[in-house]
């Protein structure tokens, strides 16, 4: 390999890059949710929510929309002096997008995240698994497998979502796992 620099120097630009490297801004972190439609909700909650409990909020149903088209002024009618038109105005269509009926979304209360433990996972896919939704090994992992028993289960209730809802962990006779430790 034909270097420009001879290999005395190399330690040098190697330094340089990495010094260089290191003072690019790194894009912050982006929380990603596996499971789509749900919006990760940390600080808003429903008005009546109790204090200190943890929420998921789901999309139901998507915003409708229909296209309008306006008319709108590209260039003024030109008048002389005494109001007479010179040329008249000259306006253009122009469709755009207008919401008709906003998004629908459901609220659902979830175990918070300190409840989510390995012991309580592995505890949530073996009742699954005992009501055959569930076929994997009992990891404590919340994996896709996991997400879509929990899924597979919550769905009769109406709730499409692979996050356990408390109502579904209560089903699946998990709430005194939730219970607060005093």
């Amino acid at each position: 390999m034909n270097l420009p620099f001879s290999d005395a120097r190399l330690p040098a630009v190697l330094v340089l890059c990495a010094g260089l490297l290191g003072c690019v801004p790194q894009a912050p972190e982006v929380r990603r949710t596996a499971e789509p439609g749900l919006i990760p909700t940390l600080e808003a909650t429903p008005a009546d929510a109790p204090p200190g409990s943890c929420w998921g909020k789901q999309q139901v149903a998507p915003p409708q929309t229909a296209t309008v088209t306006e008319t709108v002024l590209v260039q003024p009618a030109q008048l002389t002096s005494t109001g007479e038109v010179l040329t008249p105005p000259i306006y253009r269509r122009e469709p755009r997008q207008q919401v008709v009926k906003p998004a629908r979304y459901m609220w659902f209360e979830t175990p918070c995240a300190e409840a989510m433990t390995p012991e309580f996972i592995a505890t949530v896919q073996r009742a699954l698994q005992a009501r055959m939704l569930y076929s994997g090994p009992i990891s404590g992992e919340m994996n896709q497998r996991t997400r879509s028993a929990i899924r597979r289960f919550q769905e009769p209730q109406g709730l499409a979502s692979g996050v356990l809802s408390l109502m579904a962990a209560r089903q699946l006779g998990l709430a005194p796992a939730l219970a607060p430790k005093g």
